[in-house]
């Protein structure tokens, strides 16, 4: 199969996604309240959760770019530990919603500094550094997060938890969600036949005339920014960023000029699905997204690495 018919079949599978997505639940038999609910509620919802599943799907494939290794994910620089212990600190003290989100995107971009400061020898070929201070961080992080949930008001502590696992009930801001998707979707095929040689090699892509260092700057900033969007919008949602890459590239999504679109494309599709799943399986009550993404990821991928 072509990858232009790759891409028209993610795309029909993504239309039918957003379909299953809108249909899931229960309607009240009011016409005009069920249109009501459609278009508050779930419609917003579901734009939401496609937009966040194809940035993180996007970051993680540029991710893995970057460290030139498929089981690289979004979350290795500690964004997610950065964004949610500020989030958690802002909900501990009451604030509302919108202050939270802010505070949660501020975390994340704290944790990028951070990550780029400590690990300052991203410039060079050896990313290791930037690797290490990720990791660190998280750990450190995640200490700080659990501090906080230790001493948090009891009342308040189903909503923190539910952010920590990834909550799509948070997300305010569909539209702007769907605009940093197709900008960043843009400007990453914009980076990609740079991609395509940096993937090689660091040293074959500066032979042929490509800025290594610049370019992985962009890889850094681009996924970085994607991510922390994400999370300060619906929290922590794993697996999406690893395993939407992984396996696009296992099936014949190898240049990144079709795999970066089929990304967001699946990426959407998943989370969605995930979504309308997570909203439905214990009806009327909700599951966090980021629990159904991780129950159907680990398998996944489990099965996916013992593919040759």
């Amino acid at each position: 199969m072509s990858s232009s018919a790759k891409l028209l079949l993610l795309g029909l599978t993504a239309l039918l996604a957003l379909a299953l997505g809108l249909m899931a639940g229960a309607l009240p038999a009011d016409h005009e309240l069920a249109m009501q609910i459609l278009t508050e509620l779930r419609g917003p919802r579901v734009a939401a959760a496609f937009a966040c599943g194809g940035l993180l799907a996007l970051a993680g494939a540029l991710m893995q770019t970057l460290f030139r290794n498929p089981l690289a994910e979004p979350y290795l620089l500690g964004v997610s530990g950065g964004a949610g212990l500020l989030a958690l600190l802002g909900m501990a003290a009451g604030l509302a919603w919108l202050w939270v989100s802010v505070l949660a995107f501020a975390g994340s971009l704290l944790a990028l500094a951070l990550a780029a400061a400590l690990g300052g020898r991203l410039l060079a070929r050896d990313h290791t550094p930037l690797l290490l201070a990720g990791v660190m961080l998280a750990a450190g992080f995640g200490a700080l997060i659990a501090l906080v949930l230790s001493v948090a008001p009891i009342e308040r502590l189903p909503g923190m938890l539910f952010f920590l696992m990834g909550d799509l009930a948070w997300t305010s801001n569909p539209f702007m969600l769907w605009a940093a998707l197709l900008l960043a979707t843009g400007t990453a095929l914009g980076l990609s036949r740079r991609l395509d040689v940096l993937q090689l090699s660091p040293l074959k892509a500066a032979s042929l005339g490509v800025a290594v260092a610049p370019t992985r700057w962009m890889l850094f900033t681009l996924a970085g920014a994607c991510t922390a969007l994400v999370v300060a919008q619906a929290g922590s949602i794993g697996f999406v960023g690893l395993m939407v890459p992984h396996a696009l590239r296992k099936t014949g999504f190898s240049g990144h000029r079709v795999l970066l679109p089929a990304c967001a494309l699946a990426g959407g599709s998943l989370l969605v699905l995930a979504d309308a799943l997570a909203r439905t399986v214990i009806a009327p009550r909700e599951l966090p997204v980021g629990v159904l993404t991780a129950l159907l990821g680990v398998p996944m991928m489990l099965w996916l690495l013992r593919k040759p």
